[in-house]
Formats: C-alpha cells, sequence, structure tokens
C-alpha cells in the first residue's frame, strides 16, 4: 500500500525511510527560488546512504504556495519604509509572507515518513525561527523520533538552538562527516559523545559542545544524492537549475563573512565533472550556480575545470553562474575567456567598497583596478557583469556607499547593493556585539530588516538601495534593444521627475502616485555626481533635467 505524501516523494508502507532530512519554509518579503536548492541536505542524504541507510528530502520551499502574513512585531519599525506597494522600477519590499508548505503538512509528511531520525536544516540566523518551529511541529507528530538541527546558524549558536527543548542534537560543521556517526550511534542505542560536531543535553542538563566537524578530503565523499532533489520546481528557461560547490572554506580574512578563514578545501576536477555530468545529462539541468565562496581562487585547477566543461558540455546550452561573487584580483583575460567558453554569460563581481578606510575594516584589498579590468575583458567577451557594494556596516559612511555607486555608475556593470547584516561567526558580528548594536531578535539578521543603524541611518540605507535602481534603470537606458512596456514608461517618467526635484516615486496597481521617504542630502549629492560622471543624462531620456 503505498501512501503519497506530495509531488516530491512517496513512501510505501514496508519501506520507510530511516531518516527524513527537511529544509523548512521561509517567511520574509521575497524569496530568490534559484538558491534555495537543498544542495546541502543532498550532499549529507548521500553520505547517510553510503553508511547504509535509507533517507527521503521534504523540501518544504519546493512549493509555489505563498501566504500573507502580518509583520512580525519585531519589524514594526519597517513599516513606514514600507508602505506601500510599488509598480515602479524604484520599488523595494512590500507584504510579509510564508513561503511553502504549512507547518502542520510538514508534521504530517514527518509523521507518515516512519523515520526514527529527522535532521532540519537551519542555514541563516535570520530564519532560525521557522527552523525551531518546524523541529517543534515534528515533536508533536513524532514523539519518538530523534530531532536533529544543523546548518550554519547551529554551527555559530549552538547554545540558541539547544533551547528549543525539541532539539536532541546540533551538529556542528560538514554534516556529511557527523550525520552517518550519529546516525549509527542511535541505531545502536550508543553514546553519541565522540560524534564530531555533536552538541546535546547531558544528564545534569547542561550542553556537551563539540568542535565544529571538518571534511578533510572532500573526494572521500559521493556526489550529492541528486534523484532526491525535487527537480521539475527548480525550473528555468529550457532546462532545470541546479546548485554545485567545488570547493569549502575560504582563506580571506574578509570581517563581514562567517567563512573567513575557515580551512580552503577543493574537489578534484574530475569530481566536478562528474556531479556536472550527472547533472546535464540524467537531469536535464541547463542552468547551475557554482556556490563556492571562491571558485576561482586556484587559477590553474580553475582554468582546467573550464576548459573540460567546455569539451565535454559543448553541445547542452548549459549556462554557468557563480551567484556567490568572483574576486576580481584572481580574474585576467584567459580566465575570463575560458569563462565565456564554458557557459558563462554573467559575471557576479565582489567589490564590496571603493573606499580605502572601509576597505580596511573590511579586511578588504583595494581592488579597483582589478575589477574595471575584467569589466573590460568582460565587455570584449561579451558577457554581462554585476559589481556587489555593501552598505549599512558598522562604522561606514552613508556618503562613502554613495561613492561607490557613483564610481560603478560610469563603469559597464549593473550595481548590485547588498544591505549589510551581522553573520555570526564573522569578526564583524563581534564587533556589533562589542559595540552594543545587534539587532534585539535574531529574525532581524537579514539585508530585507534593515539590521543596523549605526553610522549609516535605516532611512540612508533605504535611500541608498533606492538609488541603486535608479543607477541600473539609467543604465538599462542606455541599451538599444530594450522593451518599453508599462513598467518601463512609469521608470522613465519618474526618473526624470527625480532628476528635476530629487524626490523618489512609486505608483500602486491602482495607479495612484507616492512618494518614498528617502534622505535628501543623498538625492541630491546622487544627482549632482551623476551630472559630473559620463553618463549623459540628457541623452539617455532627452530631458532638460535643470541644474540641482
Amino acid at each position: 500500500m503505498k501512501i503519497l505524501l506530495n509531488s516530491q516523494f512517496s513512501i510505501l508502507n514496508n519501506n520507510m525511510p530511516d531518516i527524513l532530512l527537511i529544509q523548512p519554509p521561509i517567511e520574509d518579503f521575497y524569496l530568490t527560488a534559484k538558491r534555495t536548492i537543498p544542495y546541502g541536505l543532498a550532499c549529507i542524504a548521500s553520505a547517510l546512504m553510503k553508511s547504509g541507510f535509507s533517507v527521503e528530502i521534504f523540501d518544504a520551499l519546493a512549493s509555489p504556495k505563498t501566504r500573507q502574513l502580518p509583520i512580525p512585531p519585531e519589524m514594526a519599525f519597517l513599516a513606514p519604509y514600507y508602505e506601500k506597494s510599488d509598480i515602479s522600477p524604484f520599488a523595494l519590499f512590500h507584504g510579509f509572507k510564508h513561503f511553502g508548505y504549512s507547518f502542520e503538512h510538514i508534521g504530517k509528511i514527518a509523521k507518515a515518513s516512519g523515520a526514527f531520525l529527522i535532521g532540519i536544516s537551519s542555514l541563516f540566523t535570520a530564519y532560525s525561527h521557522e527552523a525551531i518551529r518546524v523541529a517543534e511541529t515534528v515533536r508533536q507528530y513524532c514523539p519518538q523520533a530523534k530531532i536533529v538541527m544543523g546548518g550554519h546558524h547551529p554551527t555559530a549558536m549552538p547554545e540558541s538552538v539547544m533551547q528549543c527543548k525539541s532539539a536532541d542534537f546540533v551538529l556542528r560543521g560538514d554534516g556529511e562527516v557527523s550525520l552517518p556517526l550519529l546516525a549509527e550511534a542511535i541505531r545502536n542505542g550508543k553514546n553519541p559523545e565522540s560524534v564530531p560536531g555533536i552538541v546535546f543535553r547531558k544528564s545534569d542538563g547542561s550542553l556537551h559542545v563539540s568542535e565544529p566537524a571538518l571534511m578533510e578530503n572532500l573526494d572521500d565523499y559521493p556526489l550529492p544524492a541528486s534523484e532526491l532533489i525535487h527537480h521539475k520546481f527548480y525550473h528555468r528557461g529550457k532546462g532545470h537549475s541546479a546548485v554545485i560547490t567545488a570547493s569549502r572554506g575560504c582563506p580571506k580574512p574578509c570581517s563581514y563573512c562567517c567563512m573567513a578563514g575557515v580551512k580552503y578545501r577543493k574537489r578534484s576536477t574530475e569530481s566536478v565533472l562528474a556531479e556536472i555530468e550527472r547533472a546535464v545529462v540524467q537531469y536535464g539541468v541547463r542552468f547551475m550556480d557554482i556556490e563556492d565562496e571562491n571558485i576561482s581562487l586556484d587559477r590553474q585547477w580553475f582554468l582546467t575545470l573550464l576548459h573540460e566543461i567546455q569539451t565535454r558540455f559543448s553541445g547542452y546550452e548549459l549556462e554557468l553562474r557563480a551567484m556567490n561573487g568572483l574576486f576580481p584580483p584572481s580574474l585576467d583575460e584567459d580566465i575570463i575567456y575560458q569563462m565565456k567558453q564554458a557557459g558563462f554569460k554573467t559575471l557576479n563581481l565582489s567589490l564590496g567598497t571603493a573606499n580605502p578606510e572601509q576597505q580596511k575594516r573590511f579586511g578588504r584589498r583595494d581592488m579597483r583596478n582589478s575589477l574595471e579590468n575584467a569589466l573590460k575583458l568582460a565587455e570584449v567577451f561579451g558577457l554581462e557583469a554585476v559589481s556587489y557594494i555593501i552598505i549599512g556596516a558598522p562604522g561606514q559612511r552613508a556618503e562613502d556607499s554613495l561613492n561607490d555607486l557613483l564610481y560603478l555608475a560610469n563603469l559597464n556593470t549593473i550595481v548590485g547593493v547588498s544591505v549589510f547584516y551581522p553573520a555570526p561567526g564573522s569578526a564583524d558580528f563581534k564587533k556589533c556585539e562589542q559595540l552594543g548594536i545587534l539587532p534585539e531578535h535574531l529574525s532581524l539578521m537579514r539585508s530585507s530588516a534593515l539590521p543596523l543603524s549605526h553610522t549609516t541611518t535605516r532611512l540612508e540605507i533605504l535611500t541608498l538601495l533606492r538609488l541603486g535602481r535608479i543607477l541600473n534603470f539609467m543604465k538599462l537606458l542606455k541599451k538599444q534593444d530594450v522593451q518599453t512596456d508599462h513598467r518601463h514608461k512609469i521608470g522613465k517618467r519618474f526618473l526624470e521627475e527625480f532628476l528635476e526635484d530629487g524626490r523618489i516615486r512609486g505608483m500602486t496597481r491602482e495607479g495612484e502616485v507616492f512618494e518614498h521617504e528617502v534622505s535628501g542630502n543623498l538625492a541630491e549629492a546622487f544627482i549632482r555626481g551623476v551630472f559630473l560622471t559620463a553618463i549623459n543624462c540628457r541623452a539617455i531620456t532627452g530631458c532638460p533635467y535643470g541644474t540641482n
């Protein structure tokens, strides 16, 4: 007798999985589905299967279902900033939503699975509440099962997670190492104390906390269990989407990154190519995001990989991206040419900032020359480019971030404006803690919550975000093949008005025009700066803007 649980998988009564791995739903203002593929769970699942366990993944995000929610009380301060919906190109966020299946449905899935061990992914601190709620719901439906939580958040803040009485264990670090050993210990009734990365409650109520587990040789572990991923949901263009990581860790000391200083390890090119081949041939993947912290760190290794991808998959129209960001100094003419040949259409470039003092605070080197060189080469080889800056970090001034925008205004690149959030485990998280400016709630550790109001105020952060949208729209207008639609016409009109009076407007679906709350000083400085750059505003829109 078959129990059909959902479109992702079905469980046979006589062949239920030993272990169920769950990706929780997310509650936020937005969701980028192509970046939520449960790759980490697939990697862990394959390690479990190699150890003889049967495994299923329930991806609670692999659903088009969304549900409108009231803004959480701790985010009430955002109401004036996200007051109305906006159909213009300068819109930010509006409407807090639950993305994915309900908690009750997840509980029913867990109960029907009959698994003796249920693992719950908790990658980002901002969404740790959803992961905790999944654990509490699973406990209600599965009182006998053991519940373990893993991911970056439990690795960085295990004590916080273990405050949830529904969680029996936390695993810190690489779950491929530790979860098979924990499952073995539970099945055989042994003490899990020797499991790497384990956290559990001792008999006296105190916590046993181990150092994070680490995969030393990545090639010792099997390819991820891609068959457990709901490929049809992650569809893009002519085929499916996939994620891959070719390395772990990063030796760079960036202050905002929780991976800074984590031992760098990379897979052999043959291992990576075998995974790509399976994804392309067996699962019809045509878009692949390489999620490494620093994919181009080893130049010769990367060149070999790119050449082999080009040779083996030239007929599949495979598009590659590195959405986590590329390190500009590691890119040269040979690298960028080979990236183009292998299937890259866009370079995602990590600038951080162009300001020398802020570079020092971020622990970054000056990358302006290498960025500009990469952009010139991207243009030569017909690649698009996105250059990312960080705004709103502790000690960072709004004026310096504005200058970052103006620096990128005259370069052939779209601008990616990333709002700083304190990532547990990073040097900047510790700095915020020392300064006493950490948000009071873990749910505020996200960009959309505008978590800090320090040397850059929240109003200034919002203004910089909107100015980034305006700048990208101006760059879009320079292209000859842009299709003009209603949203485009609204944007062009609002751009002309903004450059006249410094006010940023929006429009509701009902046609009501309103003004966004912005920093007038930043808006005026942006307009002055744009007129001083090589962007010819008059040529773009044909509007006599005046001399604000």
